[in-house]
This record gives structure tokens, sequence and C-alpha cells, in this order.
């Protein structure tokens, strides 16, 4: 059996992220306690489900701390469970509370959303290293469906690494387990002709290749992740995210995300451009 966790901030797109798996064909439960998470799972197996998806979070804070020995012994029983936790920064989940209208789950003691979200996070920081972190900060629901679900095809047999390009304009992404900064690099956005391209089309490509200080960081960052891969698969770890910035995410991060995302085996890279997910 297979099984997902949800976690994370209210306010994040963990109903999107479960809705994304119920069309992936997950059977999905919203809040259920880690405490039943055993009982629950023998159900399904009863009733023939091999994919599920359950999210866990701060509506049940009470059974949070069980959390870590539940999803061990599942995986004791040769169950595949990954835990996906949903983040975003404290100035944009109060400006989705307030375009949606909607009530913190936490402010049933009239706190204001900001204490909320502060005590959420502190409800949650035992469990966010768990597993793999997504920043929604600069996401479009769209682009958390695709990011769900490619993580969701990934083997997890084997570490991925995540290399994902952003704009230091918007902010660092908060999942992150390696940054780098691009901006010392020429940068295409300053000619008239190149401006309206991506890092993904020729023209920037051709312009890039042209450079041999862009070839010659791109083949740095290379040799350190390689260099470190077998030290982060040793600690069993499912996920590495390696974030790539320059200005405003569009040509340099972006170039680099995809030669870097090349020069490792294709089955164990996933890449995200945040910037270009951010205006599809």
């Amino acid at each position: 059996m297979r099984l997902i966790l949800i976690s994370g901030l209210s306010g994040s797109g963990k109903s999107i992220a479960l809705r994304a798996l119920e069309d992936s064909g997950f059977y999905c439960v919203d809040n259920l306690p880690a405490t039943m998470l055993h009982e629950a799972m023998s159900l399904y197996a009863d009733y023939g489900y091999q994919q599920i998806a359950i999210s866990v979070d701060t509506r049940s804070s009470p059974s949070l701390g069980a959390l870590p020995d539940e999803m061990h012994k599942l995986r004791q029983q040769g169950m595949d469970v990954r835990l996906l936790f949903l983040e975003a920064k404290p100035e944009t989940l109060v400006k989705r509370f307030s375009e949606t209208r909607r009530r913190h789950p936490l402010s049933g003691s009239g706190a204001t959303v900001e204490e909320c979200i502060q005590l959420e996070q502190e409800l949650l920081a035992s469990i966010q290293e768990m597993g793999i972190r997504i920043d929604t900060s600069e996401l479009t629901a769209n682009a958390l469906k695709t990011a769900i679900k490619q993580l969701v095809e990934a083997d997890c047999s084997r570490l991925t690494i995540i290399f994902e390009s952003f704009g230091f304009k918007h902010g660092v992404p908060l999942n992150a387990d390696f940054v780098f900064d691009v901006r010392c690099l020429p940068n295409p956005y300053y000619d008239p002709e190149l401006r309206r391209f991506t890092g993904r089309d020729q023209a920037i490509i051709d312009f890039f290749g042209q450079q041999p200080l862009v070839a010659e960081m791109t083949e740095d960052i290379r040799c350190m992740i390689a260099k470190w891969l077998p030290e982060f698969s040793r600690e069993n770890r499912s996920y590495l995210t390696v974030a790539i910035g320059c200005t405003g995410g569009q040509h340099r991060s972006v170039f680099i995300a995809e030669q870097l995302s090349r020069a490792f085996p294709a089955e164990q890279v996933l890449i995200r451009h945040r910037q270009l997910f951010r205006e599809s």
C-alpha cells in the first residue's frame, strides 16, 4: 500500500494538494488524527485500496506528537509512506485569509490571524523536517497541483533532486536545502531583444552559450551537488531541493536549473521554475 500524508500551515494549499491526489487516483481523507492512522490503513487494506492520501494537521493537534511513531510502524509493515509538508510566508498566508474571508482554524481563542500562524508554526515545528517541504508562497493552484503530481510519481527508492529556479526579488524558497546565487552572471534582461524570453528559449540558450562564466558556475554547482549527494542519500532522505536564484527568476536561474537537471539521471530529477509557474 502507498500512503501520502499531507500536512502544513493553514492556507498553504493542503486542500488543493489533496484534490490533486484524488485526481491521480488516491482515496483521500481530510483531517484524520495521527493516532488513528494504523487503524484506518488496516481498514482501507480490507477494502482493497492501494493508494491513500490523508491530511494530518493542527485541527487535530493533540495527536500530532504520535505522527513519527505511526509513520515508523506503517513503514515496518512494508508500506510506502511519504509526508508532504506545505508552507508559505506569513504575509502570504495573511493575504490569503483576508481574500477568502475564512477564519483560521486556531482562531477560536480570539487571536489575530498573525498570532494563529505563529502558533501553528510552533505546533508543526517537530514534523516539518520529516518530509518534503513545499513553499507555496509564489505558486498558483495549477502550479501546486503539477508539483504534487510530480513528487508523487517520483521513485521513492532513491533520492530525488529538485532543481528550482526563483527570483530573489520574490523571496528565497522556504523549502530549499541549497541556495545558489547566480546574479553575478551576465543578465540578458538588459538586452531589449532578449528581455521577453526565458532561460528555456533558444535565444537565451545561445546567449549564455557565449558566456564562459555561466558554464564555469554551472559546472561548479554540479560538482558540489554530485560530491555531497551520497551523504544525503545515506541519511535516508527522499528529496533534495537545490534552489538557483537570479533577480527576477526568468533568465539566468532558469537556464542553469535546466542545465543542471540534464547533468543527473532523468529518473532522479524534478525541475521547477517558480516564477514561470507563477505567471502561467
